[in-house]
């Protein structure tokens, strides 16, 4: 069986939320995704690298990584963070639940990335980070 994997770390400033995004949809693009596949795929990372980055190290300096791999028809994606993490994980997972009212957050981050892959798992530990693990089958590989 295929496999296939990629290591990615970046600083943890909003603007390389966009790298992230095209660098995992480059890397899935060798499975020839649908363009509904590839944009579920990247808003599902643009919202995991976002909670890292706005949540996890509340816009302070950190490191993002990512981890993505192919295996058969699938991707499993993992985004972590050494940040604040999540003090309640399954709270934290309820749509409109927000942990940063005063920015106006929409706090659909988990609901979003749930909706878009097959699968979502989240582990955190407060005071140590956050790392989510994302799975996505590709329809028209299976």
């Amino acid at each position: 069986m295929y496999e296939n994997r990629i290591k990615i770390e970046f600083e943890s400033k909003s603007e390389n939320e966009s790298f992230a995004r095209v660098a995992v949809a480059a890397f899935v693009s060798q499975l020839d995704p649908t363009i509904e596949e590839l944009t579920d795929i990247k808003t599902a990372v643009s919202e995991a690298v976002t909670n890292s980055i706005i949540h996890g190290y509340e816009n302070k300096e950190g490191t993002v990584i990512i981890e993505a791999s192919i295996k058969g028809d699938g991707v499993t994606i993992i985004v972590s963070d050494e940040g604040r993490g999540i003090d309640n994980v399954e709270e934290a997972m309820q749509p409109l639940y927000t942990s940063r009212p005063d920015l106006e957050r929409s706090g659909m981050g988990f609901t979003v990335m749930e909706t878009f892959m097959d699968n979502l798992e989240v582990y955190s530990n407060p005071g140590k980070g956050t790392k989510i693990t994302m799975k996505k089958i590709f329809k028209s590989l299976s």
